[in-house]
């Protein structure tokens, strides 16, 4: 309770901060609350084709005459879940290295960094090309992997970081006196101190994880969900010539707005979180 009262406390002063809550608050708002209340219209309907914004249909149509509102609402759940996994297989995999690479040392410690230091030399979007041709896209996990697997060295090296600091900590020396294992002194021990850098690095990683897979999508290498905004932007550029000026203006720019203030989201938030999630910080 006291967790609570403490982060809400950091976040409500810090103006950024909570703005950029209220924004992913109002995104997952759409995700979950939004389906439920516009339908998907997967009928075509060209007589109904590139309309501009009415009563019927508040952001316009698209070029199949289907309502660009229900998309950008039924896509939102797509975008967020998919950052989401991204997030979490991202970290799990920069923990595992960076945690047994700082605990162990020597060479584990050797060979975990080159291996690191190779991820971190060859370009990311690039891999990710090769890697979505080579790969079948078809659900969400595949493709939260497919991003999450050359995007974990940066926090790993800080990872790693911290827990050769923590290690001449008191408590870690201790733990080694009882005589208690390394699983434990990195997870039971050093992890619970590394929760709000963890947590602040969440929220980046899956600002980041929606730039990449929007990226894959406008280029047509990864189309695993129609109403994704990536998948908005891909059809909008391949079927209506939107960035010529067209009447798919509405439906090009919906999915551009919907990306740059969840990103916004994202980064007003994460400006607060540390403070927020670290209580000696607040303190």
């Amino acid at each position: 309770m006291n967790f609570v009262i403490g982060f809400s406390t950091v976040i409500w002063r810090n103006k950024r901060a909570f703005t950029g809550l209220v924004i992913l608050l109002l995104f997952l708002l759409i995700a979950v609350i939004g389906p439920l209340i516009i339908p998907l219209d997967t009928q075509t309907n060209y007589a109904e084709r590139l309309k501009p914004p009415s009563m019927q249909h508040l952001l316009g149509t698209d070029y199949a005459g289907r309502d660009t509102l229900a998309q950008f609402v039924h896509g939102a759940g797509a975008v967020i879940f998919l950052a989401f996994l991204t997030a979490i297989f991202t970290i799990l995999f920069a923990f595992i290295v960076g945690g047994v690479s700082g605990a162990a040392g020597g060479k584990t410690d050797s060979v975990l960094m080159f291996i690191t230091n190779v991820v971190l030399t060859v370009p990311h979007f690039p891999i990710l090309m090769v890697l979505s041709m080579l790969i079948k896209i078809t659900d969400p996990f595949t493709f939260a992997l497919l991003l999450s697997i050359w995007s974990w060295g940066g926090l790993a090296r800080a990872i790693r970081s911290q827990i050769l600091s923590m290690k001449q900590r008191d408590f870690i020396e201790v733990c080694r006196i009882m005589g208690l294992g390394l699983p434990h002194i990195v997870f039971k021990e050093m992890l619970p101190n590394m929760a709000s850098y963890i947590a602040y690095h969440f929220i980046i990683i899956m600002k980041s994880a929606v730039t990449a897979s929007v990226g894959l999508m406008v280029l047509g290498l990864a189309p695993f969900s129609s109403t994704h905004w990536g998948m908005m932007l891909n059809l909008a550029m391949t079927n209506t010539a939107a960035l010529y000026g067209t009447s798919a203006l509405y439906y090009f720019l919906t999915p551009v707005l919907g990306i740059l203030f969840f990103q916004m989201g994202c980064l007003f938030f994460a400006s607060g979180a540390d403070e927020a999630f670290n209580p000696r910080l607040r303190a």
